[in-house]
């Protein structure tokens, strides 16, 4: 047994874990970073990266298959599933290395093993079982980042088996390209994959058991997404559940209560399961500690305190929005806490984008304007069609939309949203405008350069003010 002391160890390498460990680092703390399988985490290694790499693929294909739209020849276009998925996991590979370079470059010591926390003097005490035995780390602080895995239905015969039922891992590896697919719940995971594999030939069908797809999203801009998916082929059933699934030899039927009370029969050859996430927060002992609990979630307050001395918890394991680029904000600003840096702010959850990678691609970022109305708030509402843009239609991608929600009395920019080409590279633009608490006349004086997709973000502004130009 080696008993090791450090200023700081985390627990968890993905975006939260890693950031954090860093950022430590920097700030002259002696830092130990566990983790129990890859560096990286769920996002590098099975999340974010890989899907991205993923649909990427499914983005030229479709682009080769309507080669003729640009002038181009592109006969007996055609796709090899194993290179597909090898082109996936060699992108995850590559950037879970990387991480082992920046904690090597940031001198801090990897544990590679699996954590469990127990009483100490201070901050709890970190025992790992390695493959060698077992390390016990005795630290200042201690910060959870051990994230989150799938959500689950309770129905047992609903539960993820890796062959006929998947869960967002096995749909990333898969053991055949299914000719059929039922992918239970439109989030931003459901949707990925409904994307992909339907722009790979599969006939897809989605069910939601809320009245529209991507609920999370602006009404608006969810109405245009489903009318783009259904245009391109998904079978779309909202307001709907998931009774029970028989699995047969090469398939499943899937009992399906729909919005009007019938019970429909889907057969798929496979299932994706994606209902969102439960925290990972079995097994670390964190009961016998004190913590709590909340929802398949840890509890901690603006500074990502769980309330035991010297614990923190940031990212997935704490709660939604359930996003890598929240996991690695959470990371800096519980170490910079900490270390008693200036200036330190809480998260405002209202300003972090959120983006959906599908064809076409969604992206939001503050307040829908549902929400801003709920609240109190007197609105003005600016669109612009991507159709009305020189870039959008050079680019062959006419259709699409940007909105923005501004306070009447302020000009505050409360919300955008946006659906089309590249919006998810757009959304830091007005990203950006959140943070600094920009208004709309600090927008429209911003100048925009010209032929881009950009430009579509300043007449939003524009049109919600009545100063649109191009439409």
């Amino acid at each position: 047994m080696a008993e090791k002391t450090c200023d700081l160890v985390v627990i968890g390498s993905g975006p939260g874990g890693y950031v954090a460990a860093i950022r430590a680092a920097q700030l002259k703390m002696k830092v130990m970073i566990v983790e129990r399988d890859a560096l990286g985490g769920v996002c590098l290694n099975w999340g974010c990266i890989p899907t991205k790499a993923l649909l990427r693929t499914a983005e030229v294909y479709t682009n080769m298959k309507h080669a003729a739209d640009y002038g181009l020849k592109a006969d007996n276009v055609g796709f090899d599933l194993d290179a597909v998925v090898k082109r996936s996991r060699n992108v995850a590979g590559k950037l879970s290395g990387g991480i082992g370079y920046l904690m090597k470059k940031n001198k801090i010591e990897v544990v590679m093993g699996t954590a469990r926390l127990e009483k100490g003097a201070g901050a709890p005490t970190v025992r790992v079982k390695t493959k060698d035995g077992e390390d016990v780390i005795k630290a200042k602080h201690v910060i959870l980042a051990t994230g989150a895995r799938a959500r689950t239905i309770p129905q047992a015969e609903l539960e993820p088996d890796g062959k006929f039922i998947w869960t967002a891992k096995e749909a990333m590896t898969p053991d055949i390209m299914p000719k059929s697919l039922l992918v239970i719940g439109s989030g931003a995971i459901g949707i990925e994959f409904a994307s992909f594999y339907r722009a790979l030939g599969a006939e897809v069908t989605v069910v939601e058991m809320l009245d529209r797809i991507l609920p999370a999203e602006d009404e608006e801009i969810s109405g245009l997404a489903f009318k783009r998916f259904r245009k391109a082929g998904m079978k779309i059933l909202t307001g709907a559940t998931v009774a029970g699934l028989e699995k047969g030899k090469t398939a499943v039927k899937a009992s399906v209560k729909t919005a009007d009370g019938k019970v429909e029969t889907i057969e798929a050859e496979r299932v994706v399961l994606a209902i969102g996430i439960t925290g990972n927060v079995e097994n670390l002992g964190l009961e016998a500690l004190g913590a709590k609990i909340e929802k398949g979630h840890v509890v901690v307050d603006e500074w990502l305190k769980t309330g035991v001395p010297g614990l923190y918890a940031i990212g997935d394991l704490v709660g939604p929005p359930w996003l890598a680029h929240k996991a690695s904000h959470e990371g800096v600003i519980c170490v910079e806490k900490i270390a008693g840096v200036a200036g330190v702010h809480p998260l405002d959850v209202t300003k972090i984008p959120g983006c959906t990678y599908s064809n076409p691609q969604i992206a939001s970022v503050g307040m829908t304007e549902a929400k801003a109305k709920a609240a109190g708030k007197k609105v003005k509402v600016g669109r612009f069609p991507f159709n009305g843009n020189g870039k959008a239609i050079a680019l062959g991608e006419p259709e699409g939309m940007v909105k923005t929600v501004f306070d009447e009395t302020t000009g505050e920019l409360l919300g955008a949203h946006m659906i089309g080409a590249e919006v998810t590279e757009l959304i830091q633009g007005y990203a950006i405008a959140r943070t600094m608490e920009g208004t709309e006349e600090d927008l429209m004086h911003t100048i925009f350069p010209h032929p881009t997709l950009s430009e579509m973000m300043h007449e939003a502004v524009l049109d919600a003010y009545g100063r649109v130009v191009h439409v």
